[in-house]
């Protein structure tokens, strides 16, 4: 599906679907004695675990993403602290995902929790799309779980679909029209539209655009120089009923992280076998889909709240593991022996994270005349060809034989094009 036009369209025909506190509604949904309690889904529920998904209960009681367990339960004492499961979660996306296509075959999944309904096709079978939208609500409780909750948006393009989505949670059906579409957005801030920042805020705001009608009604050539690109353009697009959202686009980045527990932090080694097993999760990521990286970036925290982080310029672009390991093992003995302190894995660690970003296809890799790349490359396809026809664990490289894996699976709430290779 890709329908982006500067042509502005002011009929409402774009649906934005938003699941509320997934990952909680979804443990709530097969446990029915957390209904209604206070709930907090962790990667692991240590001390210093890190909340990712707060059910609407918590977050009610002032619960957020990101906030640390310890801080969450002294907020809100009832808490219910859970581990993630991952395939309940992509279970749950995918019938979610297949009543939306009852509707329309034009469906984007944007994250695991997120999917933009395209209806411009569907004129003739669908008039009114609020009708439609509380279909979408009723079919959702009676089919994937009568716990799970949705706020809808609709609107002449993706992002106003997106952004009316917000305003009412949870369970809310906001509509953004030529109609109201101004007496929305002067009630907003900037950093209330999805995608503005504080940095970019404070571009528009430098150039006398102060709140989100301002952006509707400045200049295309003003916004540009303001964004100091063609991102202002795509502002004043959006918010003048063009489309530039609605394509399907390929990986801008991938990323592997990790909050690591008080029982993995006793142990260094577990800690580098965790960061090889980073590598090898973009490895896999990259070689699925045909891309090597010119960019990478490393990042960790700490207890005391500190963090690190570092990027990395390739001279020449990478998919293999073992060699994106070993650049950052270099890059943080690097910084180690720059400042003169402890090593940047250090029993104080409590995230780490590795990613890639700046793609380019395999076929447009530049392989040196003496160098055996191709070979490797395709050696490595080959290789993951096996692990999906036989199993992950049928073959695998020498590093990454262990007597236990330390990379649990986990799921967050970026891109899900994985879930559908092959469809």
């Amino acid at each position: 599906m890709n329908q982006n036009t500067i042509k502005a369209n002011t009929e409402l025909n774009v649906m934005f679907v938003d699941m509320n506190s997934f990952f909680a509604s979804c443990e709530q949904q097969v446990n029915y004695w957390l209904r209604g309690r206070p709930v907090a889904v962790c990667v692991y529920t240590g001390k210093f675990g890190c909340v990712i998904a707060p059910s609407i209960e918590a977050k009610r009681r002032g619960v957020k993403t990101g906030m640390r367990l310890d801080e969450a339960i002294q907020l809100c004492p009832e808490l219910v602290p859970l581990e993630t499961h991952p395939d309940r979660y992509r279970d749950f996306h995918k019938k979610i995902i297949a009543i939306l296509r009852k509707y329309s075959d034009d469906v984007i999944p944007k994250s695991i929790d997120e999917a933009v309904i395209n209806f411009r096709d569907y004129k003739l079978v669908h008039k009114d799309l609020t009708t439609v939208a509380k279909k979408i609500k009723q079919d959702i409780t009676k089919e994937a779980g009568d716990w799970l909750k949705c706020s809808i948006g609709i609107a002449p393009n993706a992002f106003l679909a997106k952004l009316a989505s917000d305003i009412q949670k949870p369970d809310g059906l906001t509509i953004i029209s030529p109609e109201n579409i101004d007496s929305i957005l002067q009630k907003l801030r900037l950093t209330s539209l999805p995608g503005i920042g504080k940095g970019m805020a404070q571009r528009l705001e430098r150039a006398g655009i102060l709140t989100p009608l301002d952006i509707r009604y400045a200049t295309p050539e003003k916004l540009r120089a303001a964004c100091e690109s063609v991102v202002g353009l795509h502002w004043h697009y959006r918010l003048n009923f063009s489309e530039v959202d609605l394509a399907d686009s390929n990986y801008k980045s991938m990323q592997a992280m990790r909050q690591i527990s008080k029982e993995q932090r006793k142990s260094m080694e577990t800690i580098h076998d965790l960061l090889l097993s980073l590598c090898m999760k973009l490895e896999s990521r990259m070689t699925k889909q045909g891309v090597h990286a010119k960019h990478i970036f490393i990042y960790t925290s700490y207890l005391n709240g500190n963090r690190w982080n570092e990027k990395v310029t390739l001279n020449e672009p990478l998919q293999d593991g073992i060699q994106l390991l070993n650049i950052v093992r270099h890059k943080m003995e690097k910084y180690q022996k720059i400042h003169n302190c402890e090593p940047v894995i250090n029993p104080n660690i409590t995230a780490l994270g590795v990613g890639t970003s700046d793609f380019i296809p395999d076929e447009a890799v530049q392989y040196s005349l003496f160098d055996n790349g191709m070979k490797k490359d395709t050696l490595r396809k080959t290789m993951y060809l096996l692990k999906e026809k036989y199993g992950k664990d049928s073959i695998m490289k020498a590093a990454q034989v262990e007597d236990s894996p330390v990379l649990k699976d986990a799921i967050g709430f970026g891109s899900v094009k994985d879930l559908y290779e092959g469809e």
